[in-house]
C-alpha cells in the first residue's frame, strides 16, 4: 500500500510550536510509517518525517513573509497531483482545494475534515463528495449536508506527555488567542476562583490581545508566556491544576483538551462543540455553560482522579487508535475501487 499524505504548508510538519492541522498530518504519516506504510509527505522541505519528503516550497509561508500562500499552496497541491497515478490513495489533510483536482485523477482521495472555516466553503466539499471519502474529526463536526465514510479522533503522539501525579496551584490557558478561544474568559474566571493563570498561544489576533488580555497581564497572578514549544507544552500542561477551555464556538476537536488528559490534567471547557466526546463530565473534567459554573468547576477538580484522564486519552486519543482507523477506513476505499 503505497499512500500519499497532503499536510498543509502555513508551518512546517509537524510544527515548532502552533500548527494543529500540521502536527495531526504528521501524526498519521509517522504512525503509519510504524506499521510498516509506504508513506510519502507532501508537506515544506523543512518538515521532517521517516517517510519519503516530497516538497516545492522549501518553508512555509507563516515562517516566511516572502513566500506568497496562495501561489505556493497551488505549486504544492500541483506537485502532489501530477505525481497521483504512483500512489494507491491520497490522504488530503489540506483542506477543500485539492478536492478540484480529484475528477481529473484516477487515485482515491480521502480528505479528513478538520472544521470548516466557513459555511461558504461546503458547496465544494458537496460538488465532489460523490467521488471522495470524508472523515469526520469528532461526530459533532458533520455537516447534515455530507456523507462520511468515518469519524477517526485526532490521535496524539504519547510519548510527548508526562503523567504527573500531582500538580502545582496554577490554571492554564493553552490555544490561540482569540476570541472565540476564550482567553479573555479564562481570566475571568481564575479571577474569581482566586488562582494564577497562565497563558500560552499564538496570537492570532492582536486588536483582541491588547484590549481583553494584555491589560490583565502583570507577571504575578496573570502570566503570558508566549508561543510554546512541544518541551514547554508538555511542562505548562502537566503542571497545571487545570486547563481552561472556554471556548465560544463548535470546535470540532481540540487538540490541547487530549493533549492535557494525557499529562493527567482535567479539563475545564465550555459545552460546545465537541467537549462531550473529549470530556467525560464529572470524571476527566467538567462541561459548563458560563464562567460562574465554570469558577464552581475549579472547585471541584481534587475529585478528579488524574491517573483516570491519563487512561480514558489513552483509550480514545492515542496515535496507535488513530491509525488502527484510518487503516481501516483505507481498507474500506481500496476494497471499493
Amino acid at each position: 500500500m503505497k499512500i500519499a499524505i497532503l499536510s498543509p504548508i502555513a508551518w512546517r510538519t509537524p510544527p515548532l510550536k502552533y500548527g494543529p492541522w500540521e502536527q495531526v498530518a504528521s501524526n498519521i504519516a509517522e504512525g503509519l510509517v510504524e506499521k510498516g506504510i509506504e508513506v510519502t509527505l507532501f508537506a515544506t522541505g523543512n518538515s521532517i518525517t521517516k517517510g519519503k519528503l516530497q516538497y516545492v516550497s522549501k518553508d512555509s509561508y507563516c515562517e516566511n513573509p516572502e513566500i506568497d500562500p496562495k501561489v505556493w499552496e497551488c505549486l504544492h497541491i500541483s506537485n502532489l497531483m501530477e505525481q497521483a497515478n504512483q500512489f494507491d490513495l491520497i490522504h488530503n489533510n489540506f483542506d477543500f482545494l485539492p478536492l478540484t483536482y480529484s475528477s481529473l485523477i484516477k487515485t482515491p482521495m480521502l480528505t479528513t475534515i478538520h472544521g470548516f472555516s466557513s459555511p461558504k466553503i461546503i458547496p465544494v466539499y458537496k460538488k465532489y463528495n460523490k467521488n471522495n471519502f470524508y472523515v469526520s474529526i469528532s461526530n459533532s463536526d458533520r455537516s447534515p449536508e455530507l456523507e462520511y465514510i468515518a469519524t477517526v479522533y485526532n490521535g496524539i503522539k504519547t510519548n510527548e506527555f508526562t503523567f504527573r501525579e500531582h500538580s502545582k496551584k496554577y490554571l492554564l490557558f493553552f490555544g490561540r488567542i482569540h476570541p472565540e478561544k476564550g482567553t479573555y474568559e479564562a481570566i475571568q474566571i481564575a479571577g474569581k476562583s482566586g488562582r494564577k493563570l497562565i497563558i500560552s498561544g499564538l496570537i492570532q489576533d492582536q486588536e483582541y490581545f491588547n484590549n481583553k488580555v494584555k491589560p490583565f497581564i502583570n507577571n504575578d497572578d496573570i502570566i503570558y508566556v508566549g508561543n510554546s514549544n512541544p518541551v514547554e507544552r508538555d511542562i505548562l500542561l502537566g503542571e497545571a491544576y487545570a486547563l481552561l477551555h472556554p471556548v465560544s464556538f463548535e470546535e470540532p476537536f481540540g487538540l490541547s483538551v487530549a493533549e492535557s488528559l494525557f499529562c493527567g490534567t482535567p479539563v475545564i471547557a465550555f459545552n460546545k462543540g465537541s467537549m462531550p466526546e473529549l470530556i467525560n463530565d464529572g470524571k476527566t473534567g467538567f462541561l459548563t455553560n458560563t464562567i460562574e459554573e465554570a469558577v464552581n468547576a475549579v472547585h471541584k477538580i481534587n475529585t478528579i482522579d488524574r491517573k483516570f484522564c491519563r487512561d480514558q486519552a489513552f483509550s480514545k486519543f492515542s496515535r496507535e487508535k488513530m491509525i488502527e482507523g484510518y487503516l481501516e477506513v483505507y481498507n474500506k476505499i481500496l476494497n471499493v475501487q
